[in-house]
């Protein structure tokens, strides 16, 4: 399906490019994609490859086999309660930056920095989402999610709290009550009751989200410009923690601005012009 790019070489993800989207996919079937230090070390890698690339609009994050992601590999939390405490490993060469153009300090703590990048992500729930795969996919901008995919926060079942920011994060996609009917539960819920609930935007057939989302991201790609689903994503993400006044203030300087880019233009021309429009890449206007 996909056209792979440059040849950095991951060892527990896959990196793959299909028209305009990025696909990054978690490859560790065998435990149903767990996260290792390196895991998530070479996905915050993979996305600022994405955001440096100006022909890719959007990225999909999913997993290998027959899993999305199950959680913390087993070993490292094993490690962690023998220690009392969080353990972490560094990796010099996957050193990265993914995005975060105001350095807002909100966009800063584990998969919250998801947010702040300036390219849509989709999380294509194929399989099993548990704990802390089950936060990065809250952390997605989208959530794409085959109809017999099993979700559950699990935080509970191992003594934890409700972590990674899903507690702030959760209740914003599908409410206080039932994010707490989640948390507190832990219960397995499939696709079908995640896109009942408001959790996941798409409801795909099995074996069918990785294709759908990049359908989408290809799709707007051709209609869209780039710049703008980059100001929106923006908007909506720091506009969370305004009041309204200045979240307007914001909004009519930044709708200023963008009257004066080349990509308003552009969008009126090939309207009236009944023309498919060239907008800018990201970074480019």
């Amino acid at each position: 399906m996909a056209d792979s790019t440059d040849q950095f070489e991951y060892e527990e993800i896959l990196y793959e490019v299909d028209g305009a989207t990025a696909i990054i996919t978690l490859n560790r079937p065998e435990t149903l994609n767990a996260l290792t230090d390196l895991t998530q070390a070479e996905v915050r890698h993979a996305l600022e490859r994405s955001e440096q690339n100006p022909a890719i609009l959007g990225n999909v994050l999913t997993g290998a086999g027959r899993g999305f992601c199950s959680g913390v590999d087993m070993n490292a939390l094993g490690k962690m309660s023998e220690a009392g405490r969080r353990l972490g490993n560094t990796y010099g060469h996957l050193a990265a930056d993914p995005g975060n153009p105001d350095d807002d300090p909100n966009f800063e703590i584990g998969a919250a920095y998801f947010l702040g990048l300036s390219k849509p992500l989709i999380a294509a729930i194929n399989g099993a989402c548990a704990g802390l795969g089950f936060s990065w996919a809250t952390f997605c901008d989208l959530r794409f999610i085959d109809r017999n995919a099993r979700i559950t926060t699990s935080f509970a079942q191992r003594g934890l709290i409700a972590e990674h920011g899903t507690s702030w994060m959760l209740p914003r996609l599908i409410g206080p009550a039932n994010a707490l009917d989640l948390f507190w539960t832990s219960r397995k819920i499939n696709g079908e009751e995640a896109f009942r609930l408001g959790y996941a935007n798409r409801l795909c057939e099995d074996g069918e989200c990785v294709d759908d989302a990049v359908s989408f991201l290809n799709e707007i790609n051709e209609t869209n410009a780039p710049n703008s689903l980059m100001y929106m994503k923006r908007q909506v993400y720091k506009h969370l923690n305004k009041e309204l006044h200045p979240a307007m203030v914001e909004s009519n300087t930044w709708m200023d601005e963008s009257l004066a880019r080349g990509d308003f233009k552009e969008g009126v021309d090939s309207f009236v012009q009944k023309r498919p429009p060239k907008f800018n890449r990201v970074g480019s206007d």
